[in-house]
């Protein structure tokens, strides 16, 4: 057998190699704790990462995209207001007097100026009404035919409401019948005709038109203290005889819908109705506002306008 101790110069060199060999195994060991150390962290990090719940991931992509745009809500459409509800109302509709049995359906009526037949006659109601009578006329007419066809045009009325009340502060019933011009539009202009009861028939004391809808058409018409209140619709409205006022300086709502109503008291002297008081304008969109008084007379004065052309 081969052995080392048989040479004393291996004898010298087995002390070193030994020492050697017990070194490299111990740093051996130390390398491979570290690694498998380091085996088992990244073991862990990698176990977490792929543990993470999938809906994480969804969530993070649903947050990083934006929300699409609302779509716009169109603003609704402003109901219309009802113009006639006041004079089509169930006030003042009984009477005790003779005018209550009085058939005002069927009637003739005076036109009031502005509102005339070509003829200057009257109309006469059946059942409520009369229809128009257009006379149209064309360019391959004469101007005689044309002429002729003017001639037959007539104002075509229907029957809105009659009531019944004091107008003139003698105690006594009036009947005020309403009528309705018809021009075979949206346009409601009216006459009103104002009836005291006299040997033994209706009597006409006043009649008048109205214009239409936010253009000065009537909004109500009643009795109060001994007087005839008139309200018409828009700024400073009221009535000159047979016939409305125009629009004021500035006065611009649309004629559907008004933002504002005249109100004017009118009292019988004998003979006609004559205008008392201040005209005042109310705002519609702000009723507890106070009323303007003779709105017409600060606007369309020629100082006033001066003046505003100055600040402006």
């Amino acid at each position: 057998m081969f052995l080392l101790s048989n040479f004393p110069q291996a004898n010298h060199l087995a002390a070193p190699a030994a020492a050697l060999c017990s070194k490299m195994m111990k740093n051996r060991n130390w390398v491979f704790f570290t690694f498998l150390s380091f085996s088992l962290v990244a073991a862990g990090c990698g176990s977490a990462v792929d543990s993470a719940p999938p809906e994480t991931v969804e969530t993070q992509q649903a947050v990083a995209e934006p929300a699409p745009p609302a779509e716009p809500v169109p603003d609704p459409t402003p109901e219309i207001p009802n113009l006639q509800a006041e004079i089509s109302d169930s006030r003042f509709r009984e009477t005790a007097s003779p005018l209550g049995s009085y058939d005002f359906l069927n009637h003739t009526y005076p036109l009031p100026r502005g509102w005339q037949n070509p003829d200057g006659s009257d109309i006469r109601l059946e059942n409520g009404k009369v229809a128009a009578v257009s006379g149209t006329v064309s360019d391959d007419m004469s101007e005689d035919e044309k002429a002729e066809a003017r001639a037959e045009r007539r104002i075509g009325m229907s029957h809105v409401v009659t009531k019944y009340f004091d107008a003139t502060g003698d105690g006594q019933d009036e009947a005020i019948v309403i009528l309705k011009i018809e021009t075979a539009g949206n346009a409601i202009p009216q006459v009103i005709y104002v009836y005291t009861w006299k040997e033994d028939k209706p009597d006409l004391l006043w009649h008048f038109r109205t214009g239409d809808r936010t253009d000065g058409g009537l909004k109500d018409i009643r009795p109060e203290n001994g007087q005839l209140v008139i309200e018409l619709y828009g700024q400073d409205r009221y009535m000159l005889g047979e016939v409305e006022t125009g629009k004021i300086t500035g006065d611009e709502a649309q004629l559907c819908c008004p933002s504002h109503f005249t109100r004017s008291s009118y009292k019988w002297n004998g003979r006609h109705f004559i205008r008392q008081g201040d005209r005042l304008t109310f705002s519609m969109s702000d009723p507890s506002s106070p009323p303007l008084k003779n709105y017409g007379d600060i606007v369309n004065n020629p100082k006033n306008q001066q003046n505003k052309g100055k600040r402006s």
